[in-house]
């Protein structure tokens, strides 16, 4: 059972069904008779001006999701999509991700495009077919003989044609149909790199970021928060604070302490003024290196889970046999824009309303974790999307959201509450450490063995409440919801239940070795985790792709031509291996102290292959071209699909190379992006993308990418050097070892 499959069936009977499309003309009717507005399902609306609506039920934070979900709908609409306006979606289960894994208004997972294939083009087809019907019906013509193009019903033989928005009071009475759909060669957008729709609005500056929102008599909170997670207030003097001008209140709450003031500079100016002194606990004791050391030796015995286990890797026999731990820090996602949010409550008792505006990826979740925080029915709580600066799995939680309901409930005013940069690496949910020991063995220029233990923390045990939560209809009372939400994480968090955000990309491993096992020990830090870019494939295909590079060399084979050997029947797995190798020039000279790596993996239903040119100075290591083999099914806009490629490899560089979280004495060291950096400009490589032609239904984009990254970097360092890089990031390892 993995974990998506536990979370639905945890919540009984409590599933909402989301995005369906309407069932009968009535409702549309109906609705057109009190608004004007023709909308025959959940994301379109069509005015009687011709205007259309598109309502986008995912999140827009930098992927594309406004311009390839809008080319869904307009395709089967027949409209062209740079005419139409796009709204963000509010909370509300019609918007739930028809992912079966998922079930909750949620963008992650990079299932955006691929869950909303088949819906969105069905909701334009089915307001296609029903203007038609009405066209038809006005005009006493065969609907057969009508055609719809560029947001305009026509009708050849008597040669009228009216607007969508003419026609709307006729197709609102319509029942809705079954449709078909479009054939790929009749597509006018599907397939076509189509400028990005919300480029305007970035430029300009008429985007609205959580950031941006302002509401009358809006104030602004800055929280300081305890240095150590966990950590208790012991002592608090805010008399210099206060008397700051423009300071209104400073409030004492379970996040810490709160200064509330006219705008953000008064308010942070003032959080500095503030003494405190707080009780460390026991997250003071919290150091890296010796949860590096209390990891490694978990990894020396057997795991406490086994979750795959081929012929018998404890007795494969073998010549020659390879043992090697790789380590992984903690990673902070380190969004660009960071954490806020902005509340207001309206009215009191059983008439009061609460309002968020939130940067956030899990709109369902925010709504009954505010609700639960201020204690107000979902009814009473609405949830705006706004646009976001960088999400990463960052936005999966709502902590900024809830802070600012608390707040506003304290005021009474609409607060803002916002996030410094320090603030947000010093209170992240990380991607996890692990440390991972392999063994392998070699036979007759063959892999014979591989056993590969994963010790890791469980990020289901720390977030999978909050989605449990979301899962279960509205009318649930708190305590039981409570329950079925906090329940399962012990669980995970001791193993009972297998986290496969932990084993995934290590669990299916596609080479064909005969004796192959991987196993799990879960282990509980205290510092809290939670999904970054990739989430488990992050950290697992660093390992298998590395260490397979070093039994390929035991065994004195070529690791291309090793990887091929040994993927058999995996159709997919071989093309984009053998693109990236030949658009690389695998096998051809480099220049002396350039070496070249090659990574293969599959994560989110994608398939990619990246191939690295690199070389090293000291600890300085010059990534010189990167050529990236990707296979997503079918490609809705490939200018889009190409810059996730691109930022992709620059993400999993910039982590590779550089980052880590670390502790000393539970507080965290890296605080800002100067020494948490990323690669700058003058670092980045020449990235080369190329799209495998398929005809599969779409698969992921947004995380596929990042997974071969690391892996390709460090088997290129090793073609350049001989130095094997099993530690990151790479930087650190290189200074450690000269």
């Amino acid at each position: 059972m993995n974990r998506r499959t536990f979370l639905l069936s945890s919540a009984g009977g409590a599933l909402a069904i989301g995005c369906a499309l309407g069932p009968t003309g009535g409702k549309t009717w109906r609705h057109f008779r009190h608004t004007g507005e023709f909308q025959p399902n959940a994301w379109i609306r069509i005015l009687a001006d011709n205007t259309i609506l598109f309502t986008l039920d995912r999140t827009e934070m930098g992927q594309g999701t406004t311009t390839s979900h809008a080319a869904l709908v307009c395709e089967e609409l027949e409209v062209d999509p740079r005419t139409i306006r796009i709204l963000h979606a509010e909370a509300n289960r019609s918007y739930d991700n028809p992912d079966k894994e998922l079930r909750i208004q949620i963008t992650g997972g990079s299932t955006s495009t691929a869950a909303s294939w088949q819906p969105l083009r069905e909701a334009g087809a089915v307001a296609r077919e029903m203007l038609k019907r009405g066209a038809a019906e006005l005009w006493s013509v065969p609907v057969g003989e009508l055609i719809a193009r560029d947001a305009r019903i026509e009708h050849a033989k008597s040669q009228r044609s009216a607007t969508y928005g003419q026609l709307i009071r006729q197709a609102a009475i319509q029942e809705v149909p079954k449709v078909r759909l479009k054939e790929p060669k009749e597509f006018r957008w599907i397939g076509k790199s189509l400028d990005r729709l919300d480029g305007r609005a970035k430029v300009d500056g008429s985007g609205t970021y959580g950031i941006d929102v302002r509401l009358p008599g809006m104030v602004t909170a800055v929280i300081v928060r305890p240095p150590v997670r966990g950590a208790k207030l012991a002592k608090l003097d805010d008399r210099a604070t206060r008397a700051r001008r423009g300071v209104h209140d400073v409030v004492h709450i379970e996040e810490g302490v709160a200064v509330i003031a006219e705008g953000y500079w008064e308010a942070r100016t003032g959080a500095d003024l503030l003494k405190i002194e707080w009780d460390d606990g026991h997250g003071g004791s919290r150091d890296s290196a010796a949860l590096f050391a209390s990891f490694e030796k978990l990894s020396s015995s057997r795991g406490r889970k086994t979750v795959r286990d081929d012929g018998d890797a404890y007795r494969s026999t073998s010549s020659k046999a390879i043992e090697a731990v790789y380590k992984l820090p903690y990673l902070a996602h380190a969004t660009m824009e960071p954490q806020n949010a902005t509340a207001v409550i309206y009215g009191s008792g059983n008439a009061a309303r609460c309002e968020v505006w939130a940067p956030t990826q899990t709109p369902g979740v925010a709504l009954w974790r505010v609700a639960e925080a201020i204690g107000f029915d979902q009814k009473q709580v609405a949830i705006h999307q706004t646009m976001i600066g960088g999400g990463f799995g960052r936005r999966l939680l709502v902590d900024y959201a809830i802070e600012a309901a608390r707040l506003a409930v304290h005021t009474g005013k609409p607060v803002q509450v916002i996030w410094s940069r320090e603030d947000d690496q010093q209170t992240d949910w990380y991607r996890p450490m692990v440390v991972a020991r392999m063994r392998g063995s070699v036979a007759a220029g063959n892999i014979d063995g591989w056993l590969h233990r994963i010790v890791c923390q469980s990020i289901v045990a720390d977030e999978g409440p909050d989605f449990i939560g979301a899962l279960m209809p509205s009318r649930t009372p708190r305590a039981v919801r409570r329950v079925f939400a906090n329940g399962p994480a012990r669980m995970f968090a001791r193993g009972t239940l297998v986290d496969s955000t932990s084993t995934e990309g290590a669990l299916e491993l596609p080479y064909a070795i005969p004796n192959l096992r991987v196993e799990y020990t879960p282990v509980e830090t205290g510092i809290p985790v939670g999904f970054w870019r990739s989430v488990g494939h992050s950290h697992n295909a660093f390992v298998t792709e590395c260490f397979f590079d070093e039994l390929a060399a035991a065994a004195g084979k070529d690791p291309f031509e090793l990887r091929r050997a040994l993927l058999g029947k995996h159709r997919r797995h071989l093309g984009v291996l053998e693109l990236a190798a030949k658009q690389a020039g695998w096998g051809t000279p480099l220049p002396p102290g350039v070496g070249r790596g090659i990574a293969l993996h599959e994560s989110f239903h994608s398939y990619c292959a990246i191939v690295i040119e690199a070389s090293v100075s000291g600890n300085r290591v010059t990534v010189r071209r990167a050529v990236v083999a990707l296979d997503c099914g079918r490609v809705v806009n490939p200018g889009l699909v190409a810059a996730q490629a691109e930022s992709a490899v620059i993400f999993g560089l910039s982590a590779a190379l550089k980052q880590q979280v670390t502790f000393r004495k539970g507080r965290v060291q890296e605080t800002n992006f100067h020494n948490y950096r990323s690669l700058r400009m003058f670092e980045c490589p020449v990235i080369e993308t190329y799209l495998v032609p398929s005809e599969e239904t779409p698969t992921g984009v947004g995380e596929p990418g990042v997974p071969p990254v690391a892996p390709a970097l460090c088997n290129a360092i090793f073609a350049a050097t001989g130095k094997r890089i099993r530690t990151l990031p790479v930087e650190a390892a290189l200074e450690a070892m000269t």
